[in-house]
C-alpha cells in the first residue's frame, strides 16, 4: 500500500495535469473553430469566433495574440485568421480525438445532442494512452471512425 506522502504526491501530479489541460483547452477550442470556418466559408474572422463562442471581441483579440505567440494562428489587425501548419497539426489532431469520444459515446447508447455536448469536454482532458485504448475498442466493435 502506498504510503500518505505517495498518494498527496500523486494526486498533487494529476491536479497539474487538469490545469495543464484547461490551458490547453482554450487554444484548441479556438485551432478547431478557425480549421471549421475556414474549411466552411473560406476564411475565418475574429468577429465570426467571438459569436460562435459567444465571448466579446477583446476576448478574442486576446486569445489570438496568445495563439500567435505559440505559433498557431497568424493575423493581422482587420484581416483574416490563418493556422499555420503547427495550428493544422494541432486542428487536426482536435477533429480526429472528437471523433473518437463522440464516436464512443454514440457507441454508449448517448443520445447525439448530449454525446456532442459531453465530447467537447471530454475531449481535452482523455490522455492519449486511454483514447488510444478507446480506437481500438470501437474498431473492434466495427465502429468507423472517418
Amino acid at each position: 500500500m502506498r504510503g500518505r506522502a505517495e498518494r498527496a504526491t500523486a494526486r498533487a501530479a494529476s491536479f497539474d495535469r487538469t490545469r495543464a489541460d484547461h490551458r490547453q483547452e482554450l487554444a484548441e477550442d479556438y485551432v478547431e473553430l478557425i480549421a471549421e470556418l475556414i474549411e466552411t466559408t473560406g476564411e475565418a474572422r475574429a468577429v465570426d469566433l467571438a459569436g460562435r463562442l459567444g465571448v466579446t471581441a477583446a476576448t478574442v483579440a486576446n486569445a489570438i495574440a496568445r495563439l500567435q505567440r505559440d505559433g498557431y494562428v497568424k493575423s493581422e489587425p482587420y484581416r483574416a485568421i490563418f493556422l499555420t501548419e503547427r495550428g493544422r497539426e494541432l486542428a487536426a489532431y482536435c477533429r480526429r480525438r472528437h471523433r473518437i469520444v463522440l464516436a464512443l459515446l454514440a457507441a454508449l447508447g448517448v443520445d447525439p445532442a448530449t454525446a456532442e455536448q459531453d465530447a467537447e469536454g471530454i475531449e481535452h482532458h482523455v490522455s492519449e494512452p486511454t483514447l488510444a485504448a478507446i480506437e481500438r475498442w470501437l474498431l473492434r466493435q466495427g465502429v468507423r471512425l472517418d
